[in-house]
């Protein structure tokens, strides 16, 4: 068979990364994690960060700001971005440079088992302390700082965002259909079921891209077992099988046997998931604060802005995690090399963490801090205040998405079986059995 050499250089790239995932542990740091406030003189060098976020999305575009604010006091300094927004692209990159021991001085990781591995190695600096020694550490939301730790309760990831999810319906289509705002998650199916006998879609839902469908079934455990039982199924001391898991799988079987999403929702891509309730065609749409420009402001269709709005994760009876504890995610953070770490990335990184929240707050969006207030822009309907209003009332517990907590291949399965789950293809003991033995095989990986 012949081979190509785009054919070879995939093969190499995938063997590096797959040698990153089952040898990480091979490999140690040489500098001291705990050393945030290095001796020496602060000489300025161009530092890169490697992302996995939007080009001209507010984070990265805040920080170009700032690294030129920066470069205007210390010539000869330069920031080099890094970018990689597809995730599953960045991923392999990351994992393929952390297994060289070629990761710059910044770079992007979820708290996931391959991140604490690099974290136990010493390789990453220990962000409480760093926050700490800059006297930022009571800055930060609670929340926006316990969804990037692991699950030990260290924190070696700096946030640069902070998301609310939640549940947007259209007020106008409940009323249609005689339905209310589900109580508890256990109501889902009867409102789909309500909504759809008077011929409207109940949720839309981007099931091309897999983690829409996902953060439904992080859902009942998180209110029937609390954020631990994620923690557990990852680590091989809970199972699928277990009360959590097994509610989840009856819950999410049961939203597909209710017709809760639109016909084809496995081919439907985010745009056209989106599409579908602000055109007022579906009556739910669950998403993050991300899209308020979207959503609550006069960019939204006119023939459907007065009918939005939302609602928080509902409850369950029995629940664990209190109403204000839901899906509250800081994005992807930023480990520090403490390879690379010296007293210029540390000087850069105290002016660049006093700057940004302002900056990135004035750009409508959610500090993780406290210490600023996010300009609302003109345009937008009172839904924009509101949500970010909520951003002071969460609780410390957070519905971690599951795509950040497993194994890449677990999730995988994961997100294949899901689909054919809530299709019907599959019930939820053939859903189960399939899960388990996934977690089985994969656990130490």
């Amino acid at each position: 068979m012949h081979t190509t050499p785009r054919a070879v250089a995939l093969f190499a790239a995938l063997a590096v990364t797959a040698l990153a995932l089952t040898s990480c542990t091979g490999t140690s740091g040489s500098a001291d994690p705990t050393d945030v406030d290095p001796d020496g003189d602060i000489v300025p060098r161009e530092i890169s960060w490697l992302l996995s976020r939007p080009a001209d999305g507010g984070v990265i575009t805040t920080m170009e700001k700032i690294a030129d604010e920066y470069a205007a006091e210390h010539p000869g300094f330069a920031l080099n971005l890094i970018t990689t927004p597809d995730r599953p692209s960045y991923i392999q990159k990351y994992e393929t440079l952390a297994a060289a021991n070629k990761l710059p001085e910044l770079f992007d990781t979820d708290a996931t088992p391959f991140a604490q591995k690099l974290a136990g190695q010493g390789r990453m600096v220990d962000v409480d302390l760093l926050l700490e020694d800059l006297g930022l550490s009571d800055e930060y939301r609670e929340a926006a700082l316990n969804y990037q730790r692991f699950d030990d309760g260290s924190l070696y990831m700096v946030p640069f965002e902070f998301q609310l999810e939640f549940f947007w319906y259209n007020t106008a289509l409940f009323d249609d259909a005689g339905v209310t705002v589900p109580a508890t998650l256990d109501d889902f199916p009867q409102m789909c079921e309500a909504l759809r006998a008077q011929g409207i879609t109940p949720i839309a839902l981007d099931g091309q891209d897999q983690w829409p469908l996902e953060r439904y079934m992080a859902y009942y455990p998180f209110r029937m077992a609390g954020p631990e039982y994620i923690q557990d199924l990852k680590n091989g001391d809970a199972s699928f099988a277990d009360p959590a898991g097994r509610a989840a799988a009856e819950w999410l079987y049961s939203l597909g046997q209710a017709g809760c999403f639109q016909e084809g929702f496995s081919s439907t891509g985010y745009a056209d998931a989106q599409a579908l309730f602000t055109s007022g065609r579906a009556a739910v749409y669950n998403i993050g604060t991300w899209e308020l420009g979207n959503l609550a402001t006069d960019s939204l269709d006119a023939a459907v802005r007065d009918d939005v709005d939302y609602f928080t994760l509902p409850t369950i009876d029995g629940a664990v995690t209190a109403d204000n504890e839901y899906v509250t995610p800081s994005g992807i953070g930023m480990a520090v090399n403490a390879q690379t770490y010296d007293p210029l990335v540390r000087d850069f990184l105290a002016f660049a963490l006093d700057r940004y929240p302002e900056l990135y707050a004035a750009t409508g969006a959610l500090s993780p801090t406290t210490n600023v207030e996010t300009t609302i822009p003109d345009n937008a309907t009172d839904l924009y205040s509101r949500a970010v209003t909520e951003a002071d009332n969460v609780g410390p517990k957070i519905a971690m998405p599951w795509d950040t907590q497993l194994d890449p291949a677990t999730n995988t399965r994961l997100q294949q079986e899901l689909t054919l789950l809530v299709q019907g293809d599959i019930t939820p003991d053939e859903f189960i059995k399939t899960m388990d033995a996934s977690l089985a095989e994969n656990l130490d990986d």
